[in-house]
């Protein structure tokens, strides 16, 4: 039995394909915006802020291990409901977030391990979603590409380990933009009318980033984005990245020159 906190988007619904294929037990933890997995049998839509009732629930089914998926958004304290355990490990939540998004998933990890219920990585299910180290594209970088990956790299592992920028758009070792609290998509239609070539996204997790909860994600979408931002590659981490749709994805990416790497 496996408790899934899951979020927004489409990566729960690929978790929760796999996990139906495998006949994996499962229950879920809604913590969407409005009752997303209301149909699924075994959901529960519970607020964050009620502790207690997690952590019962999560006992009740005798699990030891569960899993987040999802976009999470950050929980606005004021209007959470909180129950008695809420109100013990609220004052957490709140420091945590003082630091980041990804600093608030940092605290409730440590707050299951406390109560002995072990996080496992959210591709534990689907590692057919990550990429090994390569080019999947016909069309490769050349060695400007090369040097500028490497730089954008550093810029990356540099940035706050505690919030949620995960990638770049960098143009001959010179960052164009780096990714804000909005994401990816915002980020690629802000430099739409730059009219630099080769520009290059780099969408990977940071040094000190915990895997388990936020890997960084694409899709087709996402590399119709840079098409229209005038992309030439994306850059993802080997093994760390979950990239959605990816045969569509790879050939929409040969289809328009672009070219796709895990490093």
């Amino acid at each position: 039995m496996i408790g899934l906190f899951l979020g927004e988007k489409k990566l729960p619904l690929e978790i929760l394909k796999s996990l139906k294929k495998k006949k994996i037990k499962y229950f879920i933890i809604d913590l969407s915006k409005n009752n997303k997995f209301k149909n699924y049998e075994s959901s529960y839509f519970i607020n964050i802020g009620k502790f207690g009732k997690i952590l019962e629930l999560i006992k009740s089914k005798k699990c030891k291990k569960v899993l987040f998926a999802g976009n999470i958004a950050k929980p606005r304290i004021s209007k959470l409901k909180l129950d008695l355990k809420g109100i013990y490990y609220i004052p957490r939540i709140i420091k945590a977030s003082k630091l980041g998004d990804a600093a608030i998933l940092k605290e409730l990890i440590k707050i299951l391990s406390e109560n002995k219920i072990k996080v496992i990585k959210l591709n534990t299910y689907n590692p057919e979603l990550t990429l090994r180290r390569g080019c999947y594209t016909k069309l490769k970088p050349n060695m400007t590409d090369k040097l500028t990956i490497k730089k954008g790299i550093k810029i990356l592992n540099k940035s706050n380990s505690f919030n949620h920028v995960q990638a770049l758009v960098i143009n001959n070792r010179n960052v164009v933009s780096l990714e804000k609290r909005k994401g990816t998509k915002d980020m690629l239609k802000s430099i739409i009318n730059n009219n630099l070539q080769n520009n290059l996204l780099l969408k990977m997790p940071k040094s000190k980033q915990d895997l388990r909860v936020d890997l960084p994600t694409i899709g087709l979408d996402t590399l119709k984005d840079c098409k229209k931002a005038n992309i030439k590659g994306i850059v993802l981490k080997a093994g760390q990245n979950i990239f959605l749709d990816k045969d569509e994805g790879l050939k929409f990416a040969n289809k328009n020159n672009i070219f796709v790497m895990a490093k």
